[in-house]
């Protein structure tokens, strides 16, 4: 007899409301700029830090119940590097996060590239529904190269400047142009099969 058992579709992957993913991927940064600059403390800030980013892994969880790849890597990366900080009281580790963070992502989409593998389109594919393979591509070279850039801005930033100028970079620098960058390829994507409506919530990284 059939129609007994139904069969279940595979339940799609949700994702966050906008508001709620710029706060996962943007509220950890702004958390130990906020607590630098009140408290002036390199080490307790980079701790709460920390705190913070488990948080934002933690809500993603709750929300959605699921993780983005790219938020576990950069949380990874920011409890290594922080947990150094932190133990050492050295700041230059927590400078140097972002420059190893843009550089491995950078590299592993490159790879992604030479080997023909959707690298970028299995950890953002939920994000941008329709898009062809070669808007995947032009997607994934672009963020490559921009991350490159951003790996060599952020190093001459904070060899050349104090920590508080290096913190206001990440505030008024490399978080604008992240979100600028995004914006700037939303044409690009659209005409390779994004849809309208997802093009106004243009996929960002997390935080280098």
């Amino acid at each position: 007899m059939t129609g007994d058992r139904a069969v279940k579709a595979p339940a799609e992957k949700r994702e966050p409301a906008a508001g709620l993913k710029l706060a996962i991927d943007l509220g950890p940064l702004l958390v130990y700029l906020v607590a630098y600059w009140a408290t002036k403390n390199i080490v307790l800030s980079t701790g709460i830090f920390m705190a913070a980013t488990l948080a934002a892994i933690v809500g993603s969880w709750i929300t959605v119940r699921r993780v983005s790849a790219m938020l576990l890597f950069s949380g990874a990366m920011v409890l290594v590097f922080g947990g150094l900080t932190v133990w050492l009281h050295d700041a230059t580790f927590i400078k140097m996060k972002p420059t190893v963070y843009y550089l491995m992502v950078a590299a592993i989409l490159g790879f992604g590239l030479f080997t023909d593998r959707p690298t970028l389109k299995l950890v953002l594919g939920q994000a941008y529904p329709g898009l062809s393979d070669l808007g995947w591509t032009k997607l994934t070279r672009n963020w490559a190269l921009f991350f490159v850039a951003m790996a060599i801005a952020n190093e001459a930033v904070w060899r050349t400047t104090s920590m508080e100028f290096w913190l206001g970079y990440k505030l008024w620098g490399a978080m604008p142009a992240t979100i600028l960058f995004a914006l700037a390829n939303v044409p690009m994507l659209m005409k390779h099969g994004l849809t309208t409506e997802k093009a106004e919530d243009a996929a960002l990284p997390p935080q280098g």
